[in-house]
C-alpha cells in the first residue's frame, strides 16, 4: 500500500526555454524515445512555412532521450508547432494503419477464396 506514496511517474516531455527567450524558441525533451519518432516529428514539423527551423539531438547513444529544438517566425508559438507536426503524425500513423489492415484483411479474403 505504501510503496505508491514514493514513487511519482517520470515525465515524458519537458518543455524548457532560455531565460529571456520568447515562445517562438523552445526545446522539448522527450524521454525514452529515439530516432524512430525524432526523425518523423521532424519531417512533419519542418513541412510548416512558419517554422524557422527544427533539429534534434540524441543526448548519448546509452540514454534514451531527445532534445528536440523548434524555432518559429511569425504569431506561430513552439509549442503549437510541436502540438501541430504530433497531430499529423499521429494522422499520417493512423492512415497507414488503416491502409495495412484493409490490405491484411483482403489478403485472407483472397487465400480463403483459393483454398475453397
Amino acid at each position: 500500500m505504501g510503496d505508491e506514496e514514493g514513487t511519482a511517474k517520470p515525465r515524458v516531455l519537458q518543455m524548457v526555454r532560455a531565460d529571456g527567450a520568447d515562445k517562438s524558441c523552445v526545446t522539448f525533451v522527450l524521454h525514452n524515445e529515439d530516432h524512430t519518432l525524432g526523425n518523423s516529428l521532424r519531417y512533419m514539423i519542418m513541412k510548416d512555412p512558419e517554422v524557422e527551423f527544427c533539429g534534434y539531438s540524441i543526448t548519448h547513444p546509452s540514454e534514451s532521450k531527445i532534445n528536440f529544438r523548434i524555432q518559429t517566425r511569425g504569431g506561430l508559438s513552439a509549442l503549437e508547432a510541436f502540438q501541430k507536426g504530433l497531430e499529423e503524425l499521429t494522422g499520417v500513423c493512423q492512415h497507414v494503419l488503416s491502409k495495412f489492415e484493409a490490405s491484411v484483411e483482403a489478403y485472407k479474403a483472397q487465400e480463403d477464396v483459393k483454398m475453397e
